[in-house]
């Protein structure tokens, strides 16, 4: 069940959460997703840990981002999230775009671990040439919600995602009516603003604060007939800055990471969560 969390009183965040015994995991999504992205992960931890995943602002059902939206901003937000639910030393996930940001509240609050799904890295201009023209699928009107899912289908089988009723669940909650017909939840030029902050994102001096123990999972696939968003070099100086990094390289590429059950990803996550629970203790 989708709950509301009020920030302030224009400030609202969409949230599913889950009861556990072992701790908090909070998990943020990428760039154009939701909360409903971390699916698997969810079926993985959802039943030992308090596993909360929420809609960043401008997404789902979340309130509107700022108009100088940033990941900084977002940031702030989960800072205010952690903070006024009084969650004592949570574990944070970030996918893409929201390991950013959990790199960024990582930094700043006391928490006891750091999952970083292929996010984080340095960021450079072939990502622009990667990310940009795929938001044109968010400008679009679609015949209905049916129009949006088929030809997001489409995408999602160009980048060598299976479909299946989890995706197809996730694509959904994409989409509402609108007077000029369904739409993606979240604007375009939003999420090019969001994208043109990673770029103010400096891996060496953020990572240097980390003190918690931290998973990279580097997902090093191609993206259909394209190269993979972020590879190895991307995370050099996340890597050398970190103090405390375990590394892995999956074959799944940026998109099947979140989309597919991935057996490795997942034994690595529980032996690392170990060790995380030894901190938070």
């Amino acid at each position: 069940m989708v709950k509301e969390f009020v920030l302030d009183i224009n400030k609202k965040l969409a949230f599913q959460e889950t009861q556990g015994s072992k701790g908090t995991i909070i998990a943020v999504h990428g760039l154009t997703g939701n909360h409903k992205t971390f699916y698997h992960y969810q079926k993985l931890l959802g039943n030992d840990y308090n596993f909360i995943s929420f809609d960043l602002r401008g997404r789902g059902n979340s309130s509107p981002a700022d108009e100088n939206t940033s990941i900084f901003k977002h940031a702030e937000d989960l800072k205010t999230f952690i903070n006024q639910k009084e969650i004592e030393k949570p574990i944070l996930m970030g996918y893409s775009m929201g390991a950013y940001i959990c790199a960024l509240v990582a930094s700043e609050l006391e928490v006891s671990g750091l999952i970083l799904l292929d996010g984080a890295g340095t960021t450079e201009e072939r990502q622009r040439e990667l990310i940009i023209p795929s938001l044109s699928r968010l400008r679009k009107a679609y015949c209905s919600a049916e129009d949006y899912v088929t030809q997001t289908r489409g995408i999602y089988s160009s980048l060598n995602v299976k479909w299946d009723e989890a995706v197809e669940e996730i694509t959904h909650y994409e989409v509402r009516e609108t007077p000029d017909g369904w739409k993606h939840k979240s604007e375009a030029s939003a999420m090019e603003k969001d994208f043109n902050s990673f770029y103010d994102f400096q891996p060496e001096p953020i990572f240097k604060k980390i003190i918690c123990p931290i998973l990279l999972v580097i997902a090093y696939g191609s993206l259909g007939k394209r190269d993979p968003l972020f590879t190895k070099e991307t995370y050099i100086e996340t890597i050398v800055s970190a103090k405390d990094i375990k590394t892995i390289e999956i074959p799944a590429n940026h998109y099947t990471l979140m989309f597919e059950k991935q057996e490795k990803v997942e034994e690595s996550m529980l032996e690392s969560l170990k060790k995380m629970r030894k901190v938070k203790a």
